[in-house]
């Protein structure tokens, strides 16, 4: 990669699309080598650290050992065979994973940029940008690639991702003797303007811009630590203790019972004695593998990375991991209005003027930030509709720009809620002022009639839910420079212009939503900078707000919101359901507050200004409309700026959580069977009911295929009839333990009886009963898997007929029982099965998928 020394792009044209392809092929593309990856042979090894692993290879070292003696490897052999399997499928369901982690990261590369090429400002993917292009940025835009500032009004960067400087200050010209780290008319890749506006020229792009250049630890992939992480790492080791304490119980129960009934130990065989502590030893090994729930991280990653990839097709972008749990616990919403509950398709409705309306179509022209190309609006939606306006009414904003000469520009802030521009029109320098009208008006000499006029016909605007702008202007001379503060001492009194009514119809899927939210126990507030009487009439239209509602309960503005004490505000929040003319801090005050209720509170915002309550919700909401820094302190966007998709997003974060609800239910139903099978059977004095390999396969059904059945388990809207969770609620509820204690008892008492009939008969108990033995306890768990997937619901088990996943796990978990049964032989212990005793089987298991599903056929018809 080379930087660019050479290339003198016209400000005013751009590249065209020769020279575009020719940078290209001479500078490169503008995307970032990833870090080096570790090969997959050393993610491959380091399946085989897991403590449990490395125990089971020396054990099957060994018994490699004691075959060579005793020439009989096969049951070793199918030792290695399941370790091997165990570790290679985890191993290939995190590397797939990892992929869907990647493709999202990757998504980043196609945020969109304004350049200007071909003489037209258009927007194009960050990826794309050359060396040459001339690029636009603005309040809360990221900056794509390296260059040198040709303009820059008030311009502001946060360069704290590379030199820790969170405000350095702009300029298109430089300066010598300067103490910043890069001179003040360079910009730099990954850092964001949070004030002002400039246009410059990019000099070096991906890997030979400045962060290219160092290695950077936030393009590696991380995975934070969850609230539900915790509660699995708890459970994991309640678990872990429980079946370390019966596997020894059991190594015991079996080694005293051998001594005391075996005539070996009383000879000089210390071989045979070794051979037989060995297989105990195996059995409490295998024992623990199948207790510790090592499928418990391979579950969570799963559920995760569908869930991500399944939400991207919804149009939710996951950024952090914890939001896709978190979503589902959400139990209040603030939401803006502008894109989220709107339609974000700003429309000039109607003007009123007070003057001369030629003066008003350079005040819309030159007081701007947007741009129009073939027929779009590119930058503030708001601006970019007044820029439509002037089109349709046949003027040309391109002509009437390039009349005037922008000298000052205060760019629009959320703070002031107006934008400043003082330009040279023809022989006269003109201030022109627009934003909110209360401010614009307040730095106005208005007649008491015209205020009066003015005040109707935004009343009559706002009450029909459009945005209001006014706009005002003054003629100044030469030496005048625009302050915040002159403009509120009324140094240059203006002239009121026009006032405008813009409007955003609410989009039509949205009451309902707002509706699924309520009934969900889901509280949405709407949080706007609009005027009081636009967001409560948004609020009427979504259903959020009644002809009962009173304005001074359920109302409050930024302002008087801020006046509050915390204690005063504290108890606002409470029935609070409209806040107007909002300011960021007011925003992010009303989060905290909300929060001190003990709801998990989501957020969602577009603009810079919205990045602390982004940051300080639970789940921060940015839209894909929004700027680079809102979508930087979010951890997901909404990439088509729809409340529908925070609906989505709630039901995929509910169904995650009862999908892991689901595979800690059929896992636990397996442990405790297992467990108590092998306690049950060292008492009575039986060898081992269940084999290395046996149960080294059931550990595989359980963990990795069990994970991957239930895990892909589409989402139901059934769980959007219940209230959120708490957030202290165990992620093992009463009546899932309930359904563990029952179940796990019941298939231990059937299998027990199983193994006393079998023992106690003559000639005693054969390999041929060991095999039906084993098939039943697979088949039991096979049935069961059923009932653990409708867990929660009352829907019938047709239903999972239509999951593909689920009907393919089914299938691999019944053909790999017959192999094993019909060709395991030696290394499983087993004889093949005649076709009469797997129908038997079979059959007889399903019993506990029927009394499932006829469980759930009397909960149905009750409610």
């Amino acid at each position: 990669m080379k930087i660019m020394n050479d290339i003198n792009t016209d400000i005013r044209v751009g590249l065209n699309n020769e020279e575009v392809e020719k940078s290209r092929a001479e500078y490169g593309g503008n995307t970032l080598t990833p870090p080096q990856q570790t090969s997959l042979w050393k993610l491959y090894l380091e399946k085989y650290k897991d403590p449990i692993i490395q125990i089971l290879l020396v054990a099957a070292l060994i018994s490699i050992g004691m075959a060579y003696f005793e020439k009989n490897y096969i049951e070793t052999i199918g030792i290695v065979i399941a370790i091997f399997l165990a570790t290679t499928i985890g191993f290939y369901f995190e590397r797939d994973a990892a992929k869907k982690f990647n493709m999202l990261t990757a998504l980043s590369e196609e945020s969109p940029v304004k350049v200007r090429r071909n003489g037209k400002v258009m927007q194009i993917p960050r990826c794309d940008i050359v060396v040459g292009d001339i690029v636009i940025i603005e309040t809360g835009d990221e900056v794509p690639a390296d260059g040198i500032l040709l303009k820059a009004l008030d311009l502001q960067i946060d360069e704290s991702s590379l030199t820790g400087e969170p405000i350095v200050s702009k300029y298109s010209e430089p300066k010598e003797n300067g103490q910043e780290a890069y001179p003040v008319n360079m910009v730099l890749r990954s850092t964001m303007a949070v004030n002002g506006r400039g246009i410059y020229r990019v000099t070096a792009v991906g890997d030979s811009t400045e962060i290219g250049k160092v290695a950077r630890s936030s393009m590696e992939i991380t995975y934070i630590k969850t609230p539900l992480n915790m509660q699995l790492d708890k459970l994991a080791k309640i678990i872990s203790k429980w079946g370390m304490g019966m596997s020894i119980a059991a190594f015991v129960i079996f080694l005293g019972h051998d001594i005391l009934t075996d005539d070996i130990w009383h000879t000089n065989d210390y071989f045979g004695m070794a051979d037989i502590v060995l297989k105990y030893f195996m059995m409490v090994v295998t024992l623990i593998v199948m207790a510790v729930p090592e499928g418990l991280p391979m579950a969570i990653t799963l559920s995760l990375a569908l869930n991500m990839r399944r939400m991207l097709k919804n149009n939710n972008m996951v950024r952090k991991l914890h939001a896709c749990e978190t979503m589902g616990a959400v139990t209040v919403i603030c939401t803006d209005k502008t894109g989220t509950l709107t339609q974000n398709r700003m429309t000039v409705s109607e003007i009123w003027y007070n003057g001369n309306d030629e003066a008003l179509d350079h005040a819309i022209a030159l007081n701007t930030t947007a741009y129009i190309d073939d027929g779009k609006g590119i930058g503030n939606p708001t601006e970019a509709a007044l820029l439509l306006w002037l089109s349709k009414g046949g003027k040309d904003y391109k002509a009437l720009r390039a009349e005037g000469e922008i000298i000052q520009q205060m760019p629009f802030s959320t703070e002031r809620k107006y934008m400043a521009t003082i330009a040279k029109v023809g022989d006269k320098r003109m201030l022109f002022v627009k934003g909110a009208p209360e401010i614009v008006m307040s730095f106005c000499d208005i007649e008491k009639d015209v205020e009066k006029d003015v005040r109707e016909h935004l009343y009559g605007y706002q009450k029909q839910a459009m945005r209001t702008l006014a706009f005002a202007l003054t003629e100044v001379d030469g030496d005048c420079h625009i302050t915040h503060e002159s403009l509120v001492d009324k140094r240059y009194p203006l002239h009121l212009q026009a006032v405008a009514g813009i409007s955003d119809p609410v989009r039509e899927d949205v009451p309902d939503a707002v509706a699924q939210c309520m009934s969900a126990g889901v509280e949405v507030k709407i949080v706007t900078g609009d005027t009081s009487a636009t967001a409560i009439e948004i609020a009427r239209q979504i259903g959020i707000w009644s002809d009962k509602d009173d304005i001074n309960k359920h109302h409050i503005t930024g302002a008087e919101f801020a006046a509050l004490s915390d204690e005063e505000a504290y108890e606002c929040v409470k029935e609070l359901k409209v806040m107007s003319r909002a300011r960021p801090s007011d925003k992010q005050r009303l989060v905290n507050m909300i929060q001190r209720y003990g709801e998990v509170v989501a957020v969602t915002g577009d603009g810079t200004n919205d990045a602390p309550a982004l940051h300080h919700a639970h789940v921060g909401l940015s839209l894909g409309s929004g700027t680079s820094v809102a979508k930087e302190a979010s951890d997901m966007t909404l990439l088509d700026d729809s409340f529908r998709s925070i609906v989505n997003a709630i039901m995929w974060g509910r169904s995650l959580y009862r999908n892991i609800q689901r595979f800690l239910y059929f896992q636990l139903v397996v442990n405790v069977t297992a467990l108590l099978l092998v306690l049950g059977g060292s008492i009575i004095g039986t060898e081992m009911p269940l084999t290395v390999t046996q149960i080294l396969w059931v550990n595989l059904i359980m963990d990795t295929f069990a994970a991957m059945a239930l895990s892909s388990l589409a989402p139901s809207v059934d769980v959007m009839k219940e209230k959120p969770r708490s957030q202290n609620d165990f992620i093992i509820s009463k009546s899932i333990w309930r359904g563990i204690a029952v179940t796990g008892g019941l298939f231990f008492v059937l299998l027990f009886v199983m193994l006393f009939e079998c023992l106690h008969s003559d000639p005693g108990i054969q390999l041929h009963e060991l095999s039906c033995f084993f098939t039943v306890f697979v088949m039991l768990q096979f049935w069961n898997l059923f009932n653990a997937a409708t867990l929660g619901t009352t829907r019938s088990f047709r239903t999972l007929l239509r999951e593909k996943g689920f009907v393919f796990v089914l299938a691999v978990i019944i053909v790999g029982q017959w192999l094993i049964v019909t060709l395991g032989g030696e290394m499983f212990r087993t004889e093949p099965l005649s076709l009469q005793e797997w129908l038997i089987i079979v059959l007889g298991t399903s019993s506990v998928m029927w009394i499932g599903e006829l469980r759930r056929k009397i909960i149905r018809n009750k409610a």
